[in-house]
């Protein structure tokens, strides 16, 4: 059973890479290999942890999923794919919605299943763009949403 979200500490920072990695690779898998297990880890060690609130929830021992996010954006959403549609991608952002009126995140344009649980939480598409200024070279949209 998958506990309630709980803020992360710095000793959680490769766990939050590998649930990265691993749902990325699955979700995402034409562009899986963009980075090695150690460039994640050390930008997990030197932007994520550092410039964002990070969450996760456990099935204890195991992160299962993580929300990043600061002030008016979320930079990271993921959930390992074997426990995706179990609601915790949702109380995942539930965090960062009850600590900010307005939320922005991109996501790729491709990934569909993305796109409708973002929809779903009343998350509004704002901006669609080529992907040209994007590391993966992706078309991707951001989405905005605010407190009713």
């Amino acid at each position: 059973m998958t506990e309630p979200p709980k803020r992360l500490e710095r000793s959680d920072m490769d766990a939050a890479a590998i649930v990265h990695r691993t749902s990325f690779a699955e979700r995402l898998p034409w562009l899986a290999g963009l980075h090695t297990p150690e460039e994640d880890r050390a930008y997990f060690r030197s932007a994520v942890f550092d410039e964002c609130e990070v969450w996760g929830t456990f099935d204890e021992p195991a992160l299962t999923g993580f929300i990043a996010f600061r002030a008016g954006w979320i930079d990271q959403l993921y959930v390992l794919p074997a426990y995706q549609g179990r609601g915790i991608g949702s109380s995942l952002l539930e965090v960062a919605q009850a600590r900010h009126s307005e939320l922005s995140l991109w996501t790729f344009q491709r990934n569909a299943i993305a796109r409708r649980f973002y929809e779903r939480q009343g998350f509004v598409a704002a901006e669609l763009t080529d992907g040209v200024r994007n590391e993966e070279r992706e078309p991707d949209i951001r989405y905005v949403w605010r407190r009713p």
